[in-house]
């Protein structure tokens, strides 16, 4: 038992030493132009903040710049606490710097699919799917979630760091179909974005909402009024592989919902550290890091994004290029990675057996559930089976790895049976 102990303190440790308490996502501080949508207390701080920005600091957050927004990277408990309390009970967290908008009028579907690899027009009410916006050279401009919603509006989530991009895209595209006669129209949603993840989400949520969550699966959505905030839209999904939601709320209410949530003592908060950690366990990609504009969805182990229709009709931003990578060999392909010793890390170098470099890691933590260094990273597709004996470099040390089939960690997404 004391020997047990003391592995396990020990793990802590080179956990804490590897990750650095805020290097996992690489963060620095930054300068970048403040958003109309939020308003700064400090006229010297540029960084946007969340309607949670106050609350974040009471509970003790440690503020950093991410994406341009000051977000907790963690808070009073370790990463690696905050990491095991998701997977084991539930956590919340603050995920209001995604952008959220809404695509209006009768051809909503047909602006959407013009920019994305998925069949919008063949989700049911309330559904959702994960999609990729791309160009024409086959890369992806950013992954995001585009939802059908009963209230004759498509919902849409995308990244932070694709703020700018993306909505130029939609606006882009929204006028240019709007000049041909098109119905269309855009909004931004001005709400705060809550995700409480974890094994017990649903049990807690439960006790703040009339809706029966059990009728509510994973990648569906519904609007109800959650501890007293009324106009939620609640979806059934999350970027940590566990069982969860995610809660659209109007700002106003974001703080009182949160302190509803965090009575109930299953819950905990949880910052960018554990999430960054938590989703590449699930084998889930980092924007910028994993997937890109360089990379197409086949590259990218992502081919299973694009619609069984708009794969036979070829009419979405580079099918040309995609569409026969479904069917051929592509030069090289995401992959998951096990290796013993220290931790892999984005630009590592991948190598063959024999030493001559075949890719580069992308993306590489220590795993508090398996206690092994995982990784993400692009190599030769011959190379990218499961089980194929590789070399990492790290530290300018080579060491033994092994491709791995991801998710690294089984998912529990909420599915009915």
């Amino acid at each position: 038992m004391v020997a047990s102990v003391r592995r396990l303190h020990q793990w802590r440790v080179m956990m804490q030493r590897a990750m650095g308490m805020m290097a996992p996502l690489g963060f620095r501080l930054q300068a970048v132009p403040s958003a109309p949508r939020r308003t700064l207390s400090c006229a010297q701080d540029v960084l946007r903040r969340t309607p949670l920005y106050d609350f974040h600091l009471a509970h003790g957050g440690k503020m950093v710049a991410f994406a341009g927004w000051s977000l907790p990277v963690q808070y009073r408990e370790s990463h690696v606490d905050s990491h095991l309390h998701t997977r084991r009970h539930c956590s919340l967290f603050d995920v209001s710097h995604m952008l959220q908008t809404k695509i209006l009028g009768c051809d909503r579907v047909k602006l959407m699919e013009s920019l994305v690899v998925g069949d919008i027009a063949e989700l049911r009410p309330n559904q959702g799917t994960l999609s990729l916006f791309t160009n024409e050279a086959g890369g992806i401009l950013d992954d995001l979630i585009v939802t059908n919603t009963s209230e004759g509006h498509l919902y849409v989530v995308s990244n932070a760091g694709c703020w700018d991009k993306d909505l130029a895209l939609m606006q882009d595209k929204v006028r240019e179909l709007k000049n041909r006669g098109s119905d269309v129209g855009l909004e931004i949603v001005d709400n705060a974005l809550l995700a409480l993840q974890g094994p017990t989400a649903a049990q807690v949520l439960q006790a703040g909402v009339a809706d029966d969550l059990r009728k509510l699966p994973f990648m569906t959505s519904a609007v109800m009024e959650v501890f007293g905030v009324s106009g939620c839209r609640v979806t059934r999904c999350g970027y940590t592989g566990e069982d969860g939601v995610e809660i659209s709320v109007p700002a106003p209410g974001a703080v009182h919902l949160a302190m509803a949530l965090l009575k109930n003592p299953e819950v905990k908060l949880a910052g960018l550290a554990a999430r960054d950690s938590l989703r590449l366990e699930a084998g889930l990609c980092l924007y910028g890091s994993d997937i890109d504009e360089h990379t197409t969805p086949v590259e990218g182990s992502l081919g299973w994004t694009l619609g069984k229709r708009r794969r036979v009709a070829m009419d979405f931003p580079g099918a040309k290029v995609i569409v026969p990578q479904l069917k051929g060999e592509v030069q090289r392909r995401r992959v998951g990675l096990i290796c013993e010793g220290a931790p892999m890390r984005a630009y590592n170098p991948i190598l063959s057996t024999e030493g001559t470099k075949i890719g580069i890691v992308t993306s590489g933590c220590p795993s508090p559930c398996l206690k092994k260094n995982v990784a993400m990273g692009y190599v030769p597709f011959k190379y990218s089976q499961p089980g194929t004996q590789l070399l990492v470099e790290v530290r300018r040390k080579q060491q033994m790895a092994v491709v791995s089939k991801m998710p690294f960690v089984p998912t529990n997404y909420y599915t009915l049976k």
